[in-house]
């Protein structure tokens, strides 16, 4: 949530701060600030709404010179999104500056104390109490930025990655992070500081991740030195090689990255099981699984946390490790998890999902699993990220940036692998026959031609979607494999449509949902001939019975549920553990469209962020 880029160096730095605002708009914002410093004085410009909405107001405000900056696209947390609440945040005395993603806890009790000492504050925000208590500790204690920054932070509770720049010693930034993502580039004689790497992917390929409870203070021609904010003492940094590159972050001839990254599944896909699947000779290895076999041939249960989307391809991988493995699964929503009393032992294989490797519910959830014992094995996409580096082990999906707040290949990705280690643990065990588990690696080899087949469907989807969008609500049904597929369907148009949509396990329609369905109620049903189809027909049947309007996603040659359905998506056969692959696909397409004739932005949906970093 939130985006944060920083610059000190030899370039002009509004151009660069703007473009890399930009490539964070993904992450969700409601207003955006920058502020530069000319060589005389800070040059602070900030509004309520988009970046452009900034680039109109900066060059009517202020001067855009200066090779040391500042940006900020905000979320609001605390305070009404407006032009006062917007970040950068001045400390009183208009010498020190700040842009913070997170939330400070306990930002009322320091706020009373800062007001008793004569502080006034113009913004509603926990982060102006941030800056102006940096400012406090520096003047009472005369002490340099980097130092007064310290001192505060071992005052505050909450979260927060935060740049700092203080115009009486203009050749310094001092960042610091706790459970929200920073990181620094490093250019030759220059710094980039941002909430991930995108924004100066094309200047450089070095960056540190900074890690919880760091801090550096980056200057002009001298070396970065990284502290804890603790103790104080020196960090050796790991510099990485980023792995993504320029043109993987541009929308390439699409009209939004949500489409894009939707086309892109057949070769992430592929990327994701290269290497890892080689089907011909029946093996399929992970250095994470492999290294830890034991971990997971012994565990007595497999635990799944994870949010959102990540967690509907969790519950797909509920179905597969137990039919597949035999082991005990659990899946929970890790912002449940982390808030009661969860049995965990050390015979427990948590398994914890997230797409960025940042959400801060799901690294809470972790750190709660580690400290009672059990093995943690992540799962992400975000190479360096904390869950990343928090887990005992774990596998990336290899999809690449996923810049479309709504994720789509995030999901079949993440199903890809936990398919996978599936697949290995019920080769160990014997859970599965010879030739069920060569059948299974082979069929998953075709899956990207397969996915590729499903979206020939893209014009199907969008003649259903002229007709539908402007329907109120929207029911999604699927049973077995497929339920968790219900869910991201209906979750996927919430996201980007705003239409209300419900995801349930067929078989509950007439537990309560069918009181709903009338001839303006949409029915989507997953209905592939592998699994339950012939209660799933049923459950259509019961539907058409009730004048309900029946979209049916149903494998290729279908004639039964064509002859009962208004509308019918026809994907290629696979088997049914496989096919939430498959028929995710047209979902996806269809609240895309949905989503454009509605006129949603569909990349940036409102009041949503890509990667939730707060509580």
């Amino acid at each position: 949530m939130c985006g944060i880029v920083g610059y000190i160096g030899h370039r002009e730095a509004y151009p660069l701060i703007i473009k890399g605002l930009k490539r964070l708009e993904y992450r969700g914002y409601d207003s955006a600030g920058v502020v530069l410093y000319d060589g005389t004085d800070l040059k602070l410009s900030k509004t309520k709404g988009k970046v452009s909405d900034l680039e109109e107001r900066a060059v009517k405000e202020i001067s855009l010179n200066g090779s040391i900056g500042i940006g900020h696209t905000r979320w609001a947390t605390h305070g009404v999104p407006n032009d006062v609440n917007s970040h950068p945040h001045l400390s009183n005395s208009g010498n020190l500056v700040i842009v913070h993603n997170g939330i400070i806890e306990n930002y009322e009790p320091l706020k009373k104390e800062l007001i008793k000492r004569g502080y006034v504050f113009k913004s509603d925000t926990d982060t102006e109490v941030l800056i102006n208590l940096i400012e406090d500790v520096q003047k009472k204690d005369n002490l340099k930025l980097g130092k007064a920054v310290q001192v505060a932070l071992n005052q505050v509770v909450g979260a927060y990655a935060i740049c700092v720049f203080d115009k009486q010693k203009p050749d310094e930034i001092v960042v610091a992070r706790l459970g929200s993502p920073l990181a620094i580039g490093l250019g030759k004689d220059e710094f980039f500081i941002a909430s991930d790497a995108s924004p100066f992917i094309e200047y450089t390929s070095n960056a540190i991740y900074l890690e919880d409870e760091e801090m550096a203070i980056v200057r002009l021609n001298k070396p970065m030195k990284v502290r804890k904010i603790k103790d104080d003492s020196l960090v050796d940094p790991y510099v990485q090689e980023l792995q993504m590159n320029l043109e993987q972050i541009e929308k390439g001839g699409y009209d939004h990255f949500m489409m894009k990254e939707i086309y892109e599944q057949p070769n992430v896909i592929r990327d994701t099981y290269r290497g890892r699947l080689h089907a011909n000779e029946g093996i399929v290895r992970m250095a994470g699984v492999e290294d830890n076999i034991e971990k997971f041939t012994n565990a007595q249960r497999i635990l799944i946390i994870a949010c959102g989307t990540s967690w509907h391809a969790g519950l797909v991988a509920e179905y597969i490790f137990e039919e597949f493995a035999r082991i005990p699964v659990e899946v929970e929503y890790a912002s449940e998890f982390r808030y009661r009393n969860p049995i965990i032992s050390d015979k427990d294989v948590v398994i914890a999902i997230s797409q960025s490797g940042e959400t801060a519910d799901t690294l809470a959830a972790i750190k709660l699993a580690k400290e009672k014992g059990a093995f943690v094995f992540g799962v992400c996409n975000v190479v360096g990220s904390s869950i990343s580096r928090e887990s005992h082990a774990g596998a990336y999906t290899h999809a690449g940036p996923e810049i479309g707040v709504a994720s789509t290949k995030a999901f079949t990705t993440q199903i890809t692998v936990l398919t996978m280690i599936a697949l290995r643990l019920a080769k160990i065990k014997g859970t599965l026959s010879n030739s069920e588990y060569h059948r299974y690696l082979l069929e998953l080899e075709t899956i990207p031609e397969k996915v590729k087949e499903a979206l020939e469907t893209n014009e199907i989807s969008k003649q259903i979607a002229s007709v539908y969008k402007d329907a109120p609500n929207c029911l999604y049904l699927g049973r077995g494999y497929n339920f968790p597929v219900a869910l991201e369907g209906a979750l996927k148009l919430k996201e980007i449509s705003y239409i209300h949509a419900e995801g349930y396990p067929a078989a509950e329609m007439k537990h309560g949902p069918i009181a709903l369905i009338d001839e303006q109620m949409p029915v989507v049903v997953i209905a592939p001939k592998q699994g339950h189809y012939d209660k799933v027909v049923s459950n259509i049947q019961e539907i058409k019975s009730r004048s309900g309007k029946i979209i049916a996603v149903v494998t290729k040659g279908d004639e039964q549920v064509r002859a009962l359905a208004d509308h019918v998506i026809e994907i290629p056969e696979t088997s049914d553990a496989l096919s939430p692959l498959l028929t995710t696909i047209p979902l996806q397409l269809l609240s895309y469209h949905i989503a454009v004739m509605r006129g949603c932005n569909v990349d940036q949906p409102r009041n949503l962020a890509k990667s939730v970093t707060v509580e």
